[in-house]
C-alpha cells in the first residue's frame, strides 16, 4: 500500500472510531434524559401488603462521586424507577402480595425491624457508624436479609468490606455455589453472567473499573442461612430500571429480574 494510502486508511479508522463513541454517548445520552422523569404515585400506594421493597438510605463514604450524586446520595441510585418497575415484576410474575410503592429505611431507628429484605445500592461507598453497623448485626441476626447491589471492582469492595468488616468481624465472605437454595427456590439460575449498566453504551464494555467478573456472594448465619447476599461487579438495578427502554438488553434485564425476585422469596422463607 502506497503511503497516500495508508494515511487514508488510517484516517478513515479515527473518523469511523469516532462516529462509534459519538454513537455510544449519543444513546448513554438518551438513558441520562430520562433518568428523572416525573414518577406518577399510583392509586394503591399506601396499600397493606405481606411486602414492601425497602432500600437502605446510608452515609456515604467522603471518596465518593462528585456533583449531583454526592447531594443525594449514593444510596439513591437509581430511585424510584428501578424500585417501582422491579415491583410490578415482582406482581406480575409471583403470587407475593406486594406494595407499589417503595419505602426507604435507615439504620438510626427500629423501622428496619420491619422489612424481611432490604436493598442496599452502590455499598462500594457507603460509611457505617459503629452504631449503624450494630443496628445492621441486629437486623440480619434475626432473620432479615440484605441484597447489595451496582459496585465494581478492587477499591469499591474495600469499602464495602470497612463497613461489613464491622458488621460481621467473625463471619466470611464466601463465594456462593450453584447448588446454594438461593439460585433455586424459584428459578433455576445456574447459568447467570455479569448483568451490566448503562455505563456500557459510554465505555464499550460490560464491566466497570477493574471488575470484570461478576461475582455471587454472601455471608451465612450459624444455621446455614444466606443473610447477605452480595452482587459484585454487576448493575441490577439498572437493569430493572432500564428494563422498558428499547436500547437495554431483554436478556440482561431478564436475569436481573429472575434473580431479584429468587432473592425476595428465598428471604421470606428461610
Amino acid at each position: 500500500m502506497r503511503p497516500r494510502s495508508s494515511l487514508i486508511a488510517i484516517a478513515v479508522f479515527f473518523a469511523a472510531l469516532g462516529a462509534a463513541f459519538a454513537l455510544q454517548r449519543s444513546v448513554l445520552q438518551q438513558f441520562l434524559d430520562r433518568e428523572d422523569d416525573p414518577i406518577i404515585t399510583p392509586p394503591d400506594a399506601n396499600e397493606k401488603t405481606e411486602w414492601v421493597f425497602a432500600r437502605l438510605r446510608y452515609p456515604s463514604f467522603r471518596g465518593g462521586m462528585g456533583g449531583y450524586w454526592a447531594m443525594r446520595g449514593n444510596w439513591a441510585i437509581d430511585y424510584p424507577k428501578a424500585d417501582r418497575q422491579f415491583v410490578q415484576g415482582v406482581r406480575r410474575l409471583t403470587r407475593i402480595h406486594a406494595r407499589s410503592v417503595e419505602k426507604v429505611v435507615d439504620l438510626d431507628t427500629d423501622e428496619i425491624l420491619d422489612s424481611p429484605w432490604v436493598y442496599v445500592v452502590e455499598p462500594g461507598h457507603w460509611d457505617l457508624t459503629d452504631a449503624q453497623c450494630a443496628k445492621l448485626r441486629e437486623y440480619l441476626l434475626r432473620g432479615g436479609f440484605l441484597m447489595t447491589d451496582d459496585f465494581h471492582g478492587t477499591f469499591e469492595w474495600d469499602v464495602f468490606m470497612a463497613s461489613m468488616s464491622r458488621v460481621f468481624p467473625d463471619r466470611p465472605v464466601v463465594d456462593l455455589e450453584n447448588s446454594d437454595p438461593i439460585f433455586h427456590v424459584l428459578y433455576d439460575l445456574d447459568e447467570r453472567f455479569q448483568v451490566p449498566g448503562i455505563v456500557m453504551f459510554q465505555t464499550g464494555r460490560i464491566y466497570e473499573y477493574d471488575g470484570i467478573e461478576a461475582r455471587w456472594r454472601g455471608i451465612y448465619d450459624d444455621r446455614g442461612r444466606l443473610m447477605v447476599a452480595i452482587c459484585h461487579n454487576m448493575d441490577l438495578g439498572d437493569a430493572w430500571e432500564w428494563a422498558d427502554h428499547p436500547l437495554y438488553p431483554e436478556k440482561y434485564a431478564s436475569l436481573a429480574y429472575r434473580v431479584g425476585i429468587n432473592y425476595i422469596i428465598y428471604a421470606m422463607t428461610h
